[in-house]
């Protein structure tokens, strides 16, 4: 199995600044730091394979009720507004309850983010076990 670690990947999740302003507030999720943000979208019924990776950690954010989230053994129903951190080398899949809705998660990724360094352990679709 190859390492494909080339960038710095934390092993707790980064700090998370809550900015007041007189309209209102916002988070950063990842001030000033290196890391790559996919807009996840996972229609009803379907999950992502259960996997892990060696050369990113990552930040989830979930945008919509319904995402159903396994890290390690554990797996449970999240509401939009959660946070999950998931470290490098750890097992997680995401999936979409048999609602009528897709849900959305922003997936911030800290590390080298490519899609060599997936290591597959289930695959509704049968991809290969690494890789794309």
């Amino acid at each position: 199995m190859s390492q494909y670690i080339t960038k710095p990947i934390p092993a707790e999740k980064p700090p998370v600044a809550f900015v007041e302003r007189p309209w209102g507030s916002f988070k950063q999720y990842a001030h000033n730091r290196e890391c790559t943000v996919s807009l996840m979208t996972v229609r009803p019924g379907q999950r992502l394979s259960l996997q892990s990776h060696t050369g990113r950690a990552e930040l989830w954010i979930v945008l919509d009720d319904g995402a159903i989230v396994q890290v390690g053994d554990a797996a449970r129903e999240y509401r939009a507004g959660d946070e999950i951190w998931i470290p490098a080398h750890e097992k997680h899949r995401l999936a979409c309850n048999a609602g009528t809705r897709s849900i959305r998660v922003l997936e911030v990724a800290f590390g080298n983010w490519q899609q060599a360094d997936i290591i597959r352990y289930e695959d509704d679709f049968l991809r290969a076990p690494q890789g794309e």
